[in-house]
């Protein structure tokens, strides 16, 4: 029996014999984390804690680092299991069900988990208790996840076997000479899966399945179709009752549903899936929006630039973008013999702008923005509402600078993202800063030390400001680091909106330059800045995260004038006239109905101020105030409220108080 050295991330070597799995081999080094473990790395590679250790290799110690609860690979690693935990019992209450793919969804808020199946019958949501019932049951028999490497052939002849057509065909696009499969003892169930898997199904306590959905094979609608079965999963019940109740409150604050309810923007079948029609309402919000990032950037001196919504595919090769880009870049259009392409980024016009001149020294930084409208070949089963769309647009902002003037910029930059998503009333922004690390597995360009410089300057940003944020170790682009923005929304959710990018790539590809002090050219830095990142999306976050009571600046009316009689009508015509003169957004309602009824509908339609105008009103000329949630604040002169709303206004007060 040999001996092999590992250690517990980077603490003492421990000698062991071996063979040893890796869930053994932790409880010699921890018992207390072997208790707890889903997984484990080894040497970074992640696998089952099943996994054999048998060797090490050049005397180095073998690292494990176990994947513990509370933490997204756990996450990850649960919400994966119970997705095969679905598909096994789906199997075993509907036999010679055909299955499709079961990813865990930890970007996605809505769910956890899906698996792609077709059932011998339709699946209905009626069906989904007794399939969750029976996962229940599976999981209460304590049963092993239990890997398997064999031959690409071998995994072939079993699915083929088991008359499992799509599992197939994932094989021989994706599997090389050796397969991994997975199986859950005493059960129907095998996947083939790169893993890894929670060692039982004892570990799954706390999940549920949500809803039903329809979906292709692969995303495209000319492949065979699918029923998608959509659950969550969490590492307790705790966790996932409060996760239910916050589903409850989300689901009143949907977007597309208030888009609808108040006639902010619509998304047309006929007109193609992912493309947005903003409607008045929903314009007068976004004009707000664009009209406040405006003045902000006249302020710190940006340049509004302007560019086409297409451009030669060529333009893309060189960028980059055909080659890394092309399966999310709607197909060319041929004309005149010249291929051209809609853009799925501002990027390489911004360049053209920048090369359209020599530049030096003396003219940078040069700071290019736009609201471009950029286009994305997005599947149609990731569409969602404003969230994921096809077409739209970017406060997109591209900064040239030279090395020195770098690090001003990026603080700017942090200082810009902060002022605008505590403007729109986010109080709680998460800051992370994704690095190259010790990931060997991406093509990263650059050298070394500019990275280094790159990191630091992004990190001492952040620090100088006492931000607080958080280091991801390899996530970074392949061409540079960047800072993300995320936001909490008032029920706890994180939403990722604005980015800070730093570029190695675009400069080289494009050969830009600018002549430096000593006379000779120089790469300067680029920069890569968005605060809403899509306009859309941001529109949609906000939607939830005023459940469509916007603050009295953004709301797209701002006051509701109700008279109670239709003698009053002419006094409520001179007060709306009023009012308007003033800048406010109005609505007179001068149907002939009761008052309570005017009033339950500007309430549903979450007006912030309503103005009741009866015979006193008119006799007195003063307004009978109310508010939206307070109710009636108060009767006062008209010049009053005026100047109580306008300032309010001004000040983008996110109260009316």
């Amino acid at each position: 029996m040999s001996e092999i050295n590992v250690q517990l991330g980077h603490g003492p070597a421990t000698q062991m014999p071996a063979p040893v799995t890796v869930g053994e081999a932790l409880k010699k080094l921890d018992r207390e984390a072997a208790k707890q473990a889903l997984a484990a790395r080894v040497n970074g590679r992640e696998v089952d804690l099943a996994f054999t250790l048998d060797a090490q290799q050049n005397g180095e110690p073998l690292e494990i680092e176990p994947v513990l609860p509370q933490t997204l690979e756990g996450l990850d690693v649960l919400r994966h299991s119970t997705a095969h935990l679905l598909a096994a019992a789906v199997l075993d209450l509907f036999p010679g069900t055909k299955l499709g793919i079961g990813p865990a969804l930890l970007e996605d808020p809505r769910y956890g988990f899906f698996y792609d199946v077709i059932a011998p019958q339709p699946l209905t949501e009626a069906d989904l208790p007794i399939i969750e019932k029976r996962m229940k049951q599976i999981a209460s028999r304590n049963l092993a996840y239990r890997r398997e490497e064999i031959s690409k052939a071998r995994a072939l002849e079993i699915f083929k076997e088991r008359d499992e057509p799509l599992k197939c065909e994932l094989i021989d696009e994706k599997a090389g000479e050796v397969v991994s499969v997975y199986y859950i003892d005493s059960s129907p169930f095998i996947d083939f899966c790169l893993g890894p898997h929670v060692p039982n199904t004892n570990k799954l306590r706390a999940f549920k399945l949500l809803s039903l959905a329809g979906a292709y094979w692969k995303g495209d609608a000319a492949n065979t179709q699918m029923q998608r079965i959509y659950g969550t999963a969490f590492f307790s019940q705790e966790e996932l009752d409060a996760w239910l109740k916050q589903r409850e409150e989300a689901e009143k604050r949907d977007h597309r549903r208030l888009g609808r309810e108040l006639d902010l923007f619509s998304i047309q079948e006929e007109y193609g899936q992912g493309l947005i029609f903003w409607h008045p309402k929903g314009g007068i919000i976004r004009q707000q929006m664009e009209d406040y990032l405006r003045g902000e950037l006249i302020k710190r001196d940006y340049s509004f630039v302007y560019t086409p919504h297409i451009a030669k595919r060529e333009l893309w090769q060189i960028s980059g973008h055909e080659q890394s880009y092309g399966d999310s870049m709607f197909a060319p259009t041929t004309i005149e013999e010249t291929e051209f392409r809609l853009k799925p980024m501002n990027c390489p016009f911004h360049i053209g702008i920048y090369k359209s001149q020599q530049r030096s020294y003396r003219d940078l930084p040069q700071r290019y923005a736009e609201m471009g409208t950029v286009y994305r070949a997005e599947l149609s089963g990731t569409l969602h509402g404003l969230m994921r769309v096809r077409g739209f647009t970017v406060d997109d902002a591209h900064l040239f600078c030279t090395p020195e003037q770098v690090r001003k910029e990026i603080d700017d930059c942090v200082d810009f993202a902060y002022s605008v998503l505590k403007t729109f009333g986010f109080e709680k922004i998460k800051f992370e800063l994704s690095v190259k690390g010790n990931d060997t597995s991406k093509e990263w360009l650059g050298s070394d030390e500019q990275w280094q410089y790159a990191e630091v300057a992004l990190a001492d940003a952040l620090q100088a400001r006492k931000i607080e944020y958080e280091r991801i170790e390899g996530e970074a682009a392949f061409y540079g680091p960047k800072i993300d923005f995320k936001v909490e929304d008032a029920i706890g959710r994180l939403w990722q909106l604005g980015t800070v990018q730093w570029d190695f790539n675009l400069p080289e590809r494009f050969q830009l330059e600018y002549i430096g002090e000593d006379n000779k050219p120089h790469r300067p830095v680029m920069v890569h800045r968005a605060l809403f990142g899509s306009i859309e999306r941001f529109f949609g976050v906000l939607i939830e995260h005023y459940a469509g009571a916007f603050p009295l600046w953004l709301a797209p009316v701002q006051v509701a004038v109700l008279p109670i009689t239709d003698r009053i009508n002419e006094y409520a015509e001179k007060v709306s006239a009023e009012l308007k003169g003033a800048g406010l957004r109005v609505e007179t309602n001068l149907k002939s109905e009761k008052i309570g009824a005017k009033i339950r509908n500007a309430q549903m339609q979450k007006t912030p101020f309503m103005l009741v105008l009866g015979d006193r009103e008119m006799e007195q000329g003063v307004v009978a105030v109310r508010e939206r949630t307070k109710g009636d604040i108060g009767v006062m002169s008209l010049n009053d409220f005026i100047e109580m709303a306008r300032k309010l206004v001004e000040l983008r007060a996110l109260t009316n108080t």
